[in-house]
């Protein structure tokens, strides 16, 4: 969380999660689609081949006073030390896994690196949503067996997505950008009002 020069708060949200995953795909059904909230532009830092080499960046703006900073982060190995600089100030996540079965090595590195990361911090100082996109794939793995194999907390919310089609994309923004506001602004944990 931090204050600009206006007395505006800004919340900082990472979609992370293996290459591919479709972390810029939901934010780019985000920032295209979602109605209610003012954005400012899409700020994308890709390859010819439209794989993210850096991060993806854009702010929306939940109030007149509180904003979003979004970004994405480049899911592949060597990016490594981007990940780790762009997740500094991190005040909730996404973390994005692909359901194909496929990449459930890839999803479980990139699981296990986020931990290296945050350790202790990651749903509990910092709210998680898990996005389980993909999940037209036409042999998608079982939700279980994806939430088992990420190694998260169990009562951590997991959303099953569809990035190219907007599917569940709204309920997993709403879900972490919710729990941020009341664990920084009102000081309590979202489930509990629940």
């Amino acid at each position: 969380m931090r204050k600009d020069a206006k007395g505006k708060t800004h919340f900082k949200i990472v979609f992370v999660g293996p290459s591919l995953a479709g972390k810029t795909t939901l934010l780019k059904f985000l920032h295209e689609q979602v109605q209610g909230m003012a954005k400012g532009g899409l700020t994308s830092i890709a390859d010819p081949s439209g794989r993210t080499v850096y991060f993806d960046f854009s702010p929306f703006s939940a109030t007149n006073m509180i904003l979003f900073d979004i970004y994405t982060v480049a899911g592949q190995r060597r990016h490594k030390n981007q990940r780790r600089m762009i997740l500094r100030g991190v005040d909730g996540l996404m973390f994005v896994a692909d359901s194909s079965p496929e990449m459930r090595a890839d999803n479980i590195e990139s699981a296990q690196e986020l931990r290296e990361f945050l350790g202790e911090k990651m749903g509990k100082e910092i709210p998680l949503t898990i996005v389980l996109n993909k999940r037209d794939h036409s042999n998608p793995m079982s939700r279980e067996e994806m939430i088992k194999d990420l190694g998260f907390s169990a009562n951590i919310l997991a959303i099953n997505t569809i990035a190219t089609k907007g599917v569940g994309v709204k309920q997993a923004f709403r879900s972490v950008s919710r729990e941020i506001i009341m664990r920084q602004v009102y000081k309590t944990d979202a489930a509990i009002v629940e």
